[in-house]
């Protein structure tokens, strides 16, 4: 019997079969092999830090990080080929010791590439996809067992699949990212008014890098947090001293370090239905759930892109997440707002917390039908499908 599994909140928990910490690929197509005849599931894990049960199972539990971490240079400059359990803070060291970046980055940077980039994690910005769009090149072992190389160059269909794909097309083993030379960013957040910063959203959205808030419902104020490279900051800002400023390496500067636990609900909305989901959702808060939210709203941007289970699938996206101390209640105050975001066409974060299930999955997402078809093609055993995903990807 394996040891017990928790994920980065504590909310997830089990215990695996066996769980498995392959050194390199053949390793992986052994597992693959031996779980395909033996009717068992195997899933992929990298840092845990998704709260959704994606990674849960009663048999075997893979873990990424004993796979060969090493940065891979190609002809192209702005490519690089790297090892899919090697964690995102980890990632933008090697990358900058090699005159690269990433374009964007998430709120925070414990989670593996693979495991980033398998549920779409995001930043903010309207000019910046999530992380999923990054992705040049995927190296994956299929249910099957066979090893599959996706690219502009090879299986270049499958690519808008395979930069997001939940872990259910194989175990990825690489991944190759088109990357940008490294840059610095200076941070400055305010805290300010909701009415100042709703009112002033639009223009600061436009003329930032990347900018976000903080709504919070306990004081009804903000934090607006933005990050420019230098001589490239607009005026506009709130009245006041920025109360936070530092400048430094995209991959240093990006995130933020997190001590306290929380769970989290995200969906994303079309960005034309911002203003009147945002609307009710404070109202809700507000009135319903003020006196036992002890934690923030978050808002952020999303550009439009082409990947079938992306949550910007073919829209600039606007997402709102919702946060509660991972010691506190949430179940109520999750269900409330996750039906005003249904109601605004949303599409959940594949890592966080929803309820939504394979019929409510297919009608917000184009795709659905090309990806399930790719994934029995890739997987027709479903040793990849545990009872978690069949009931969010399987229809019937």
């Amino acid at each position: 019997m394996g040891r017990e599994w928790r994920n980065w909140s504590g909310s997830l928990r089990f215990t695996p079969r066996e769980y498995a910490r392959p050194d390199g690929e053949d390793a992986v197509r052994a597992l693959v092999e031996r779980a395909r005849q033996t009717s068992t599931t195997l899933r992929p894990v990298g840092s845990g830090h998704s709260s959704s049960p994606l990674v849960r199972t009663d048999d075997v539990l893979v873990s990424l990080a004993g796979l060969p971490r090493a940065v891979r240079r190609h002809d192209d400059p702005h490519l690089a080929t790297v090892g899919a359990g090697v964690p995102l803070g980890e990632l933008g060291e090697a990358l900058y010791e090699a005159g690269l970046a990433m374009d964007n980055l998430g709120d925070v940077d414990v989670q593996s590439i693979a495991g980033a980039t398998a549920t779409g994690t995001h930043g903010t910005g309207l000019e910046f996809g999530n992380l999923s769009t990054q992705v040049a090149g995927v190296r994956l072992v299929t249910g099957t067992g066979e090893v599959l190389e996706i690219s502009a160059e090879h299986n270049g269909d499958l690519l808008p699949a395979a930069r997001l794909s939940l872990g259910v097309l194989g175990v990825v083993t690489t991944l190759t990212l088109r990357l940008t030379p490294t840059y610095h960013l200076r941070r400055r957040n305010w805290c300010s008014s909701i009415a100042w910063t709703l009112d002033h959203l639009p223009q600061l959205q436009r003329q930032n890098r990347n900018m976000d808030f903080y709504w919070y419902p306990r004081t009804d104020t903000t934090q607006i947090r933005t990050l420019n490279r230098r001589g490239e900051e607009p005026e506009l800002g709130p009245v006041g001293e920025p109360r936070i400023t530092e400048s430094g390496p995209s991959h240093r500067t990006i995130p933020r370090h997190r001590e306290l636990r929380f769970e989290e609900i995200e969906y994303a909305i079309p960005s034309e239905a911002f203003h009147a989901c945002f609307t009710e959702i404070r109202r809700r808060i507000l009135d319903r759930h003020r006196t036992g939210v002890a934690w923030r709203v978050l808002v952020r941007t999303v550009a439009a892109d082409d990947i079938w289970l992306s949550p910007a699938y073919g829209r600039a996206t606007t997402t709102i997440a919702c946060l509660q101390n991972n010691s506190l209640p949430h179940d109520e105050y999750f269900a409330d707002v996750e039906a005003v975001f249904r109601q605004h066409d949303g599409r959940p974060h594949w890592g966080k917390k929803h309820s939504l299930a394979a019929p409510h999955l297919r009608a917000v997402y184009p795709q659905w039908d090309r990806f399930q078809d790719l994934r029995r093609r890739l997987d027709p055993d479903e040793v990849f499908l545990t009872p978690d995903l069949a009931r969010l990807l399987r229809d019937g």
